[in-house]
């Protein structure tokens, strides 16, 4: 590595391969939606309509599809039990505590963000 004003700049192939695994990860929560999802079920396992009524915005369709990726992805469980009508229910796995750092480092930017942003406008 060389180092720039006492801080160190990664090589041309850490870049690379740094890039390549935001890719994967951007690629797996892609959209507004997935880690708002993951967020909700987290908190507790939700039917259908009980996710789309906390993550107002959202269509059935998109959430559909949405919870359809999750779960390919292995950050959802989709329970299904044998009562009259059918009753399924959403859970978050464990893998899905593994973004626990990624959303709260997310959280923190996203209102320094929002910050800078208020401050811009009143000048």
């Amino acid at each position: 590595m060389k180092i720039f004003e006492d801080e160190i700049l990664p090589t041309k192939d850490e870049c690379t391969g740094s890039l390549k695994n935001i890719l994967d990860a951007l690629y797996v929560l892609n959209g507004k939606w997935k880690i708002a999802l993951i967020l909700s079920l987290i908190q507790s396992p939700k039917r259908f309509n009980e996710i789309q009524k906390e993550v107002t915005g959202i269509s059935p369709k998109v959430l559909a599809n949405e919870l359809k990726d999750l779960e390919l992805n292995e950050f959802i469980k989709r329970n299904v039990y044998p009562t009259t009508p059918v009753s399924i229910i959403y859970q978050a796995t464990d893998y899905s505590q593994s973004l626990k750092s990624v959303i709260r480092e997310l959280s923190a930017w996203g209102e320094q963000h929002r910050e800078r942003i208020k401050e811009s406008m009143r000048k």
